[in-house]
This record gives C-alpha cells, structure tokens and sequence, in this order.
C-alpha cells in the first residue's frame, strides 16, 4: 500500500509538473493562432525586383495606374499570401521580400469593445499558472519531507484544490481568448484580418496544460479520499472490537486496551471515542501529530 500510495503521489506531482510547463510555454508563444492573409503585390520598381512584385511593360510610367487597370477581385495573380500567427502578446507576420517577420501587438489589433475581455483572459491565465505553482510546491513538501499522517492529508486536500481552481480558471482563460481572436479576424484592422486561419500548436498546448491539470486534481482527490475512507473504516472496525471486549471487562481495562491497540496498528487516524468510560487517570493519548509516516503508509 504504500508503494501504491508513492506512485500516485508521483503521478500527481508529474501531471502537475507537466501541466505547468505547458501553460508556461503556451502562454509565452505567440502561435495560438495561425494561417494566411492576401496582401496586394506591389510594383517591381518599388522592390528593386523580385518575384512577389507587378510587372509590365509600358512606353509610360512604369507606375501609371492610368495606363494598366487591374482587377483585383478575380486577379490572384495580383495578390500574395502571406503567413502570420498570433498569440495573446503578439501577432507577427512574414515579410514579402527577404526573411524576417513583422510582429505588431495583438491587444492593439483587438477592437477596443473586446479588449477588457482580452485582459480578464491574461488574468485568468496568471492566476492559472500561480496556483499550478502552488498545487506543484505543496506535492513536493509531502513528498520530499517526512510529516506527519495528518499534515500530509492536509497539504494533499490544499494541492487538489489549488489544482482544480486552476483548472477552471485556464479552460475559461483559453475560451475568453478564442471569442477575442473570432471578434479580431472580423473586426478587427483591414491590414491584418486573415484570408485563412486556424489553431496552432500553442493552443493546443494551452489546452494540453488544461487536460493535464485536471488528471492530476482528479489522481490528488482520489488519494485523498481513498486515506479518508480507509481511516475510518480502521476506525469503525476497532471502535466494534473494543465495544464487544468492554462487555466483559471494567472500563480501566478498555482504555488500557484501546492505547496499546492504538501503539500496536500501523498509523489508523483515531479520533477520541465517546462511548467508553474515560478512566479516572487516563493514559496520555497518542497526538496525530506525532505518528510517523512511515508507519501509516499502508493506509494511504
């Protein structure tokens, strides 16, 4: 039992681990979202040549737009798609001549009515990745130190609910974000609205931490509740066995019983039981606080 109690306790804190590392990666990237936008070529003169430029030959000004019209709902020979992807910091796109991107900040893209919203997301995205932090500082307390029975189950309760907050807090962080983008692409500048898009990695990631996050909340509850019930079922069994003994003994002999049965079991967490006589000069009960873990690892 206790090696199962141990590799729970690390596939917890792994899960955890885990999570965090995605958050951190997603929220930092800018590849949230990515596809194509349609820019209009410019002149070749303009770009000293190249291949995403407008030829033609006239006796003219090579630039006159008197001398050629072009058409430019049906002429895609005319346009060039250029990539982008954006995250919840930047959106960069690629440049037509040369290597490079041209990055711009998404919150100055966004339209003003859907900013505050974009805000409430990054918050929410904060907070997600300090109580990740939180969940992953109080797993490695109860790993890497030896406590007791009673403040393990307490930093195990803490973790799991530090982890399950932040799970709510990133799945509605991730959905905040994506009506925001949805709202840009139709709102937003004519200069950045793309032709085609779609997720990227980091979203997927984003939604990966999120996944993560909740296995992990849902392996820290269940080790908690399984040591509760297990207790208390020790409990129950011991509580009938010192009733059925007590019938046929004085109440001295029960409480002196119920200490060394107490002594002699591997860590049961034992509350005061009320219905035996307390003696006249009880013995110094046994504080929960002060059994080892060692000794109580089979019940968790």
């Amino acid at each position: 039992m206790g090696v199962d109690r141990r590799q729970r306790a690390s596939a917890a804190l792994s899960l955890s681990c885990l999570s965090l590392t995605f958050s951190i990666t997603a929220f930092s990237s800018s590849y949230w979202c990515e596809g194509t936008r349609k820019v209009a070529k410019p002149m070749c003169n303009e770009l000293r040549g190249g291949t995403h430029c407008i030829r033609f030959n006239t006796s003219g000004s090579p630039n006159d737009s008197n001398v050629v019209q072009y058409i430019w709902e049906t002429g895609d020979d005319k346009f060039v798609d250029r990539k982008f992807h954006a995250g919840i910091w930047y959106s960069c796109e690629e440049l037509l001549i040369g290597d490079g991107e041209k990055c711009r900040s998404f919150i100055s893209l966004t339209p003003p009515a859907d900013r505050g919203v974009l805000w409430l997301s990054i918050a929410a995205e904060l907070l997600y990745i300090a109580l990740l932090l939180m969940g992953v500082a109080l797993m490695l307390i109860e790993i890497c130190y030896s406590i007791s029975v009673l403040d393990g189950l307490k930093l195990n309760a803490f973790a799991a609910i530090f982890t399950v907050l932040a799970g709510l807090l990133g799945m509605v962080a991730h959905m905040m974000y994506t009506t925001v983008f949805q709202m840009t692409v139709n709102l937003g500048p004519e200069d950045w609205r793309p032709q085609t898009w779609d997720y990227g990695w980091s979203y997927c990631l984003a939604w990966g931490s999120f996944a993560c996050c909740m296995a992990s909340s849902v392996t820290t509850m269940n080790r908690y509740t399984k040591t509760i019930l297990e207790f208390k079922y020790k409990q129950k069994k011991l509580e009938r066995s010192l009733k059925a003994k007590s019938k046929s003994s004085d109440p001295e002999k029960a409480w002196t019983m119920y200490i060394n049965t107490i002594h002699s079991t591997t860590g049961d967490l034992v509350h005061h039981l009320t219905d035996i006589h307390s003696p006249t000069t009880p013995t110094t009960f046994a504080e929960l606080n002060n059994i080892p873990m060692a000794h109580c690892e089979e019940y968790c």
